[in-house]
């Protein structure tokens, strides 16, 4: 007997719905790792000690030292890595690999090792770091410029990357007809390349101020004091145990947690917004 083609549309759909479903439960358990200590997380503190933690200056200046730490971080990583990322993406030339392999060299990097590297050159006999200190009073250890540095190294990779694909998502004969039209290059660029490309580009800039505003072993081997969040959260830890730290640790999570959503909507929003003009 011949299959009619509405049975062979059924077995199709049919199948799909079994590749969905397996793909689903796989993708669960992964969701499940994730979720799991995280929800346990959030359960351990009492509101008391919740509320401990948020009358605490000490917790609440870490708190800010994260944020301002990871927000200058993603402004650096935007002024100086979205131009490498265009480079990367527009141009063709010797050692464009070699280039990227560097870029992504943080990522495979262990932070306390990063830690120590950034130490021999921003400490206080760093080559960079003491003669920034005794011509320009710039210091590295225990100032907040220190902690943007050590965010820097391991997050900028994110905005790169993500740039880097953005740009290369824009068709170059859109750019060649805005030029074709009178603008100039640099007219292009904000009128035409730059809207094009600002999803991967609020993309990398959003996982780089969530990959800055956790880290923890080049901070703390660079700079120390004072405190970010995640060494507030390890100290508390050491000198107190779980349930200190643990109310510490919910404050930093869900704070993180709304500024994550909340930078993944305005880049989701102002792409939309820049699409429809």
């Amino acid at each position: 007997m011949t299959a009619t083609p509405q049975s062979s549309a059924l077995s199709r759909s049919g199948s799909s719905r079994i590749v969905y479903l397996v793909f689903w439960l796989l993708g669960t358990v992964l969701l499940a790792i994730v979720v799991l200590p995280l929800l346990r997380l959030a359960l351990q503190p009492s509101l008391a000690g919740l509320a401990a933690a948020i009358d605490d200056a000490e917790v609440r200046q870490a708190l800010w030292l994260s944020v301002a730490g990871a927000f200058f971080a993603a402004l650096f990583a935007a002024l100086f890595g979205i131009p490498l990322a265009y480079v990367l993406a527009r141009s063709k030339f010797r050692g464009r690999g070699l280039i990227g392999a560097i870029v992504d060299l943080p990522l495979s990097v262990p932070h306390t090792v990063a830690g120590i590297a950034l130490l021999m050159v921003f400490g206080r006999r760093g080559i960079i770091g003491e003669p920034a200190d005794a011509l320009l009073g710039l210091r590295f250890w225990a100032t907040l410029a220190g902690i943007v540095v050590a965010m820097v190294f391991v997050s900028a990779p994110y905005t790169v990357n993500s740039a880097r694909i953005g740009f290369q998502s824009v068709d170059p004969r859109l750019e060649m007809v805005a030029r074709t039209l009178g603008l100039g290059p640099w007219q292009v660029l904000w009128r035409v390349t730059l809207p094009l490309a600002w999803h991967g580009i609020a993309t990398g800039l959003t996982l780089t101020f969530a990959r800055a505003i956790s880290e923890f072993s080049a901070v703390v081997i660079l700079v120390y004091y004072p405190m970010t969040a995640p060494v507030k959260i390890y100290e508390l830890f050491l000198r107190f145990g779980l349930d200190e730290a643990s109310a510490a640790a919910v404050l930093l999570l869900a704070l993180s947690l709304g500024l994550f959503v909340l930078f993944r909507h305005f880049a989701y929003g102002t792409t939309i917004a820049g699409a429809g003009r």
